[in-house]
């Protein structure tokens, strides 16, 4: 699967290790796979892949990740799917790979 990045060093995704079971639920639901298990803990392997849809965050029972949902790149999708046009991200240009 290609990868893709959203904006370097500006997503609002955090990760509170110690809160942290393991589960894997942020594993399966992130589209992006933004995170991978290791020592028995979630991990970001990349924050700038992540899109801040909230989906890892929504489905952690730890409520040990915290992500900014309406500002990213998912945001600009949905709002481009409502509007009937492009995403307002710039996604549908090919100057960027942001999702």
């Amino acid at each position: 699967m290609e990868t893709f990045t959203y904006l370097k060093n500006v997503v609002t995704l955090k990760l509170n290790i110690e809160k942290c079971t393991g589960c894997g639920m942020c594993t399966i639901v992130c589209p992006h796979r933004v995170f991978e298990i290791a020592n028995k803990k979630a991990n970001i392997k990349d924050k700038d892949f992540c899109m801040e849809c909230g989906a890892c965050a929504n489905n952690c029972p730890e409520e040990a990740i915290y992500v900014k949902t309406g500002v990213g790149c998912a945001a600009g999708v949905l709002a481009g799917l409502i509007k009937g046009t492009e995403p307002t991200c710039d996604c549908g240009t090919e100057k960027t790979t942001c999702c």
